[in-house]
C-alpha cells in the first residue's frame, strides 16, 4: 500500500513544475569505470560487459533503498492548487531505471559525450520515481560509464553528489560502502518491489479541503510578502552602502545582455567534457590572488572565481568568433549551497533535497586581459556573496511557498508555447556552477573510478550550462547546451580549456 509522506518544499516542487519536453531539470553524473580489479582474461570482452553490468546492477538494487527518494514518487495535487507529494512507491520496477548501452566506436572521449548528450535529451518519466541510471561498454581499454541522472526535484548538486555516493565503495571489497551508512540502513536484496517505508502519513491527500487550501496559502502568502518586505528594504540600504563604497552592485534578474546562448530551447541536449589538473587553478588562485600580480587590496580570489574567469574568456570568444560580443558582460547564474555541514543522518538515510539560492555574476567578458578578468569576477562575486548573505536560501523558498504549483507550470508553458524568451531579456545568459567530491579513490562494484564529469541542467532562456566537479586533484567540466542556441558544445569546451590554460601562463609568468 502507498504511504504519503511529506510535501515537496517550494522549491523541490517548482522544479518538478518547470520540467517540460523542452526545459529537462536533471541533475547528472558520469563515471567512468577502469576495469574490474579481477579481470577473467580467459572470458571474451562481451561476457565481461555482461558480468559487470550485472554485477553494477545488483549494487543498485541493494543500496537504493539507502536513498529514500529513490524510491518515491512524486503525486501532484488536484489542478496544482498545493505542492506535489512525496509517496512510497511499493513496486518499483529497477528495469526501468537501470539499462544498458553501449558506446559507439571507437569507445573515445568523443563517443562518451555523445552517448551522454542522447541519454539528457530522453525526458524521465514523471510517474515513477524520478531517476535513471545508464551503464555503458565499449569504451576504450574495457572501461564502463555509468550515466546517472536524477530530476532537481530529487536533490541539487551537494546532495546529488552524496546520495549517488551511496553506491559507491572505499575499496575494491565489495560492501565496503561510501559515505559510512550502517548496513542495516538498505533493504540487502532490494530488486523490484520493497517494504513501504513506515512514514507518518502527511495531512495532505489526494483532493484535501478547499478550506485548508486557501488557508495554507493565505499563510504562505503573508509570509512571503513580510519576508520580501524585509529583505527589499535590507537590499536598497545594502546597495547605498556598496554605491558610497564605489561598488557596483550585482545584475539584477532579467537584465543580461541579448546573446544568441540564450532564447527557447528544444528538447536536445549535447554534452562536452574537458579536464584541468587542479593543482592548476590553485596556482592561479595563489599567484593571481591578492598580493600577486592582482591589486594589493582587492579580493582574495578563489579557485571558483578562477573557473568563472575562464568562462567569461571563452564567451569572450566564441561571442567575438560570430560577431556578437555585447558591450555589457555577460552574467552566469552561479547556484550556491545553503546546505550546512550535512553528513549521513545517524538513521544511515542520506538527506536529498534542493538547499540551494543563485548569486547572479558579470563574467568580465568585455575585458581582453585575462587577470583583469579574474579580478573583476572576485570582485563581483565578493559583492554577490555579500547580497546572497543577506537574502538567504531561505527568501527564495519562502517565496515559492507561496506560489502554487500551477503558476509556475503554467507560465514555463506559456513560455515555451510563445517561444517568449526569444523576445526578452535572459535571467542570466549562463549557468556555470561547481561541486566537489571526497577526494579519496572510489569503487562502484569492484571497478575503479578513473572519472567523474557532471552535466548540469539547461531550461528555457539560458541554452548553456557548465558545471565542475573535483575529484581526486583534477576539475572535470560538463558543458550541456541546447544545440539550437549552442550548435557546437565542442567549441565552447575547447575555449574554456584555451581560456584556463591563458590564466595559468599568465600566473607562471607573474612576478612572485
Amino acid at each position: 500500500m502507498e504511504r504519503t509522506l511529506e510535501a515537496l518544499s517550494g522549491l523541490d516542487a517548482a522544479f518538478l513544475a518547470m520540467e517540460t519536453p523542452m526545459s529537462k531539470l536533471h541533475v547528472t553524473a558520469i563515471f567512468v569505470l577502469d576495469p574490474p580489479v579481477e579481470v577473467e582474461t580467459e572470458s571474451s570482452e562481451a561476457d565481461r560487459a555482461v558480468r559487470q553490468f550485472d554485477a553494477i546492477r545488483a549494487t543498485i538494487g541493494e543500496r537504493v533503498a539507502r536513498v529514500p527518494r529513490l524510491t518515491h514518487r512524486a503525486v501532484r495535487m488536484p489542478f496544482d492548487l498545493q505542492r506535489p507529494v512525496w509517496v512510497d512507491e511499493p513496486d518499483v520496477d529497477l528495469d526501468a531505471h537501470v539499462r544498458r548501452a553501449s558506446v559507439a566506436s571507437p569507445g573515445g572521449h568523443e563517443e562518451l559525450d555523445a552517448l551522454a548528450g542522447e541519454v539528457l535529451s530522453r525526458p524521465l518519466p514523471l510517474d515513477r520515481p524520478l531517476w535513471e541510471m545508464v551503464v555503458a561498454d565499449g569504451l576504450t581499454g574495457g572501461r564502463a560509464a555509468i550515466v546517472a541522472r536524477l530530476h532537481h526535484a530529487v536533490l541539487d548538486g551537494v546532495s546529488g553528489a552524496t546520495a549517488l555516493g551511496a553506491f559507491l565503495d572505499l575499496s575494491p571489497a565489495h560492501g565496503d560502502a561510501f559515505p559510512d551508512i550502517p548496513p542495516d540502513a538498505g533493504r540487502a536484496g532490494w530488486s523490484s518491489k520493497h517494504e513501504p517505508e513506515a512514514q507518518p502519513s502527511s495531512t495532505l491527500t489526494a483532493w484535501g479541503s478547499l478550506a485548508a487550501t486557501v488557508a495554507d496559502r493565505a499563510t504562505a502568502v503573508a509570509a512571503a510578502l513580510d519576508r520580501s518586505a524585509n529583505v527589499l528594504v535590507a537590499l536598497w540600504r545594502q546597495n547605498r552602502e556598496l554605491a558610497s563604497r564605489g561598488l557596483t552592485p550585482p545584475p539584477a534578474p532579467f537584465s543580461a545582455p541579448r546573446t544568441s546562448l540564450n532564447g527557447s530551447v528544444t528538447g536536445e541536449r549535447r554534452v562536452a567534457t574537458v579536464s584541468v589538473p587542479l593543482a592548476d587553478l590553485e596556482l592561479v588562485r595563489h599567484v593571481l590572488g591578492r598580493g600577486g600580480a592582482m591589486a594589493p587590496d582587492g579580493p582574495a580570489a578563489t579557485v571558483n572565481d578562477v573557473i568563472l574567469a575562464a568562462v567569461g574568456g571563452a564567451l569572450r570568444r566564441y561571442l567575438a568568433s560570430r560577431g556578437e560580443l555585447p558591450s555589457r558582460s555577460v552574467v552566469a547564474l552561479v547556484p550556491v549551497s545553503t546546505r550546512g555541514p550535512a553528513a549521513v543522518p545517524s538513521s544511515g538515510r542520506v538527506h536529498v533535497g534542493n538547499d540551494v539560492s543563485g548569486m547572479l555574476v558579470e563574467l568580465g567578458s568585455t575585458i581582453e586581459d585575462p587577470v583583469g578578468r579574474l579580478r573583476s569576477v572576485a570582485r563581483a562575486t565578493g559583492v554577490a556573496k555579500m547580497q546572497e548573505d543577506l537574502a538567504g536560501g531561505a527568501f527564495l523558498e519562502t517565496l515559492l511557498q507561496a506560489v502554487p504549483p500551477a503558476l509556475v507550470a503554467g507560465f514555463v508553458r506559456m513560455a515555451d508555447t510563445l517561444q517568449l524568451f526569444d523576445r526578452i531579456s535572459p535571467p542570466a545568459n549562463v549557468v556555470v556552477s561547481s561541486v566537489v567530491v571526497p577526494d579519496v579513490p572510489l569503487w562502484w562494484s569492484g571497478s575503479p573510478v578513473s572519472a567523474i564529469y557532471p552535466a548540469g541542467p539547461v531550461a528555457g532562456g539560458v541554452g548553456l550550462n557548465v558545471t565542475a566537479m573535483t575529484y581526486r586533484g583534477v576539475v572535470r567540466f560538463g558543458v550541456v547546451g541546447c544545440p539550437r542556441l549552442v550548435p557546437d558544445v565542442r567549441e565552447v569546451a575547447a575555449l574554456l580549456d584555451d581560456a584556463l590554460a591563458e590564466l595559468v601562463v599568465a600566473a607562471m609568468d607573474a612576478p612572485r
